[in-house]
């Protein structure tokens, strides 16, 4: 479900970036550097979206992920702090696997679904990553895995 733009306060959002990386493009004159820019946007109520962006500044890419983000904005159901229900997704290399936990578990997870559980509002999950380690390619499968919820 995507939302439009300015129907969320903005104030209401974290925001993590998860990557950053210096990206080039060769030309006839040399190289052009550019800077590419991952960010994750939750609410902690159920609320994420992910962005990605580029630019020949830092700071302007991450607002670029960011506003690209929260124009793609999923709900996830939460129950009692964690999931309904064990979901699995694949995107590309990446494998992720989320099961839902009792309540005072915590969230057992690594990296990037830790950081994208936080920003939804998990407080109880279990994960497992199976395959790449690339952190854009895990952080679409969480995404796509909490979009299967629905």
């Amino acid at each position: 479900m995507a939302f439009t733009p300015g129907q969320f306060d903005d104030n209401q959002f974290g925001h993590e970036v998860l990557e950053i990386s210096r990206v080039v493009r060769v030309v006839k004159g040399g190289r052009r550097f550019r800077f590419r820019a991952t960010v994750v946007v939750g609410d902690r109520s159920g609320k994420i979206g992910l962005g990605i962006s580029k630019s020949r500044d830092v700071q302007q890419a991450i607002q670029k992920a960011q506003a690209r983000a929260m124009k793609r904005i999923v709900t996830i159901p939460l129950t009692e702090g964690t999931i309904d229900h064990e979901v699995v997704s694949k995107f590309k290399g990446a494998k992720v696997l989320l099961k839902p936990a009792r309540p005072g578990t915590g969230v057992i997870a690594g990296g990037i679904i830790r950081t994208i559980a936080d920003l939804v509002g998990i407080r109880d999950l279990v994960s497992k990553r199976y395959g790449s380690a690339n952190r854009i390619s895990n952080a679409r499968a969480t995404i796509k895995a909490f979009e299967q919820l629905q």
